[in-house]
C-alpha cells in the first residue's frame, strides 16, 4: 500500500504483509483448518477477555465447522470488502474492527450500513463469507503496541499509560498517567535524538507525513523538543490524560477529541493525529502474521487496501 513508505528504521515486515496484492486464485490451505479453528488459534493470540466490556471479538457471523478456503484482512467489514473477498476465493473477511457492536434493527441488500443497520450481515450470508474481528483485543496486545513505534523509529519503554480492562491507570492500582508494565493503550517510548540535538515535534511529524503518506494535524508548538512520546493506535481516548499527567512531550495517535486536544497541547503536550483508519491500517499485517502462526498457507491469504478512503483537496492532482 502506497501509504505506508517506511523510513529505513522501521521494519519492514508490516510493509511486506501489506503490499498489494490483488484479486488471484488462493492456494489451498490444509482440510484440517476450519473457520472454527483458526477463532481458536486467534483467540491465544488476542484474548476475549483483554477486550473491552462494549466490544465484538472473534466470530460474529458464520458456521464455524466450515473448512477454510481462505482468509481475507482488512480494517473494516464494509459491503464492498465482503463482495470482495468472496470474489478472491476467501470464506473468511478478518479484520480489525468488527461489522458491528450493537445488534442490527433491520437486514437488507444494500451498499452501506447507513442505508440498512445489517447489510454487512446480509451480504456477507449471501457471499457465504464469515465475519470475524479482534479489535480492542488486537488493540492492547504487545505486538500490535510496538508497530507504530517501529514505523517512526522510537524505543518502546515496555510500558503503557492506560491498562487494558482498566478505563483508566487507576483502575488498576497505579495513579492516573503512571506507566504501567503490561498490555494496555499508549507504548510509552523513547525518541532517540538526532545529529544536532534532540527531535522537534516539527521532525516527528514531517516523518509521520514520510511513513503514512498523509500529512497529520498537529497540535502544539512545532520546535518543541521530544524526548519521550506516546504512540496510540486509534482513538487516544484517556491516554491524553494520562500522558499530561506524566509530562509526556509527544503523543501519536489516531485521532482525538477537539476540546481534549486543545486543553492538552495548551498544557504541553504536542499532539500528531495521524487519522484513525491511517493509525490502524498497518495492524492488518499483524492480523496476517498471526494468521500464518495459525497454520493459514500465505498463499491464502490477501490483504484488501482500504487505504484511499479518504483524501485532503491538495493532496488530489486537478
Amino acid at each position: 500500500m502506497a501509504i505506508f513508505n517506511r523510513d529505513k528504521k522501521a521494519s519492514k515486515e508490516p510493509q511486506d504483509a501489506l503490499a498489494p496484492q490483488g484479486a488471484r486464485e488462493l492456494a489451498r490451505t490444509e482440510r484440517s483448518l476450519t473457520v472454527g479453528k483458526l477463532e481458536e488459534a486467534l483467540l491465544k493470540d488476542f484474548p476475549a477477555q483483554d477486550a473491552e466490556e462494549w466490544d465484538r471479538t472473534g466470530l460474529l457471523v458464520g458456521e464455524r465447522d466450515l473448512p477454510l478456503a481462505g482468509v481475507a484482512i482488512a480494517l473494516d467489514a464494509t459491503v464492498p470488502a465482503i463482495a470482495e473477498a468472496a470474489a478472491a476465493g476467501a470464506n473468511v473477511l478478518l479484520t480489525h474492527h468488527p461489522a458491528f457492536l450493537d445488534a442490527p434493527s433491520s437486514f437488507a441488500p444494500e451498499k452501506s450500513v447507513a442505508l440498512s443497520p445489517g447489510a454487512g450481515v446480509w451480504a456477507a450470508i449471501r457471499h457465504k463469507v464469515a465475519l470475524m474481528d479482534f479489535h480492542t483485543a488486537l488493540d492492547v496486545s504487545p505486538v500490535a503496541s510496538r508497530v507504530l513505534p517501529a514505523m517512526l523509529g522510537f524505543k518502546p519503554q515496555g510500558k503503557v499509560m492506560v491498562p487494558a480492562g482498566a478505563g483508566a491507570a487507576d483502575a488498576a492500582g497505579a495513579e492516573p498517567g503512571t506507566a504501567v508494565k503490561g498490555k494496555g493503550y499508549g507504548q510509552l517510548c523513547k525518541v532517540p535524538a538526532g545529529p544536532d540535538g534532540p527531535e522537534t515535534v516539527a521532525h516527528i511529524a514531517a516523518r509521520c507525513t514520510s511513513v503514512q503518506g498523509r500529512a497529520p494535524r498537529v497540535w502544539g508548538a512545532f520546535d518543541a523538543e521530544v524526548r519521550t512520546a506516546v504512540c496510540a493506535t486509534g482513538s487516544a481516548g484517556n491516554v491524553v490524560d494520562a500522558c499530561v499527567a506524566a509530562g509526556v512531550d509527544c503523543l501519536v495517535c489516531g485521532e482525538v477529541r477537539y476540546h481534549q486536544a486543545l486543553d492538552a497541547s495548551l498544557a504541553g503536550l504536542a499532539i500528531i493525529e495521524l487519522g484513525h483508519d491511517v493509525s490502524e491500517l498497518p495492524l492488518c499485517a499483524v492480523l496476517a502474521e498471526a494468521c500464518v502462526r495459525a497454520g493459514v498457507d500465505k498463499g491464502s491469504i490477501i490483504m484488501l487496501d482500504q487505504g484511499q478512503n479518504w483524501a485532503y483537496p491538495e493532496a488530489i492532482r486537478l
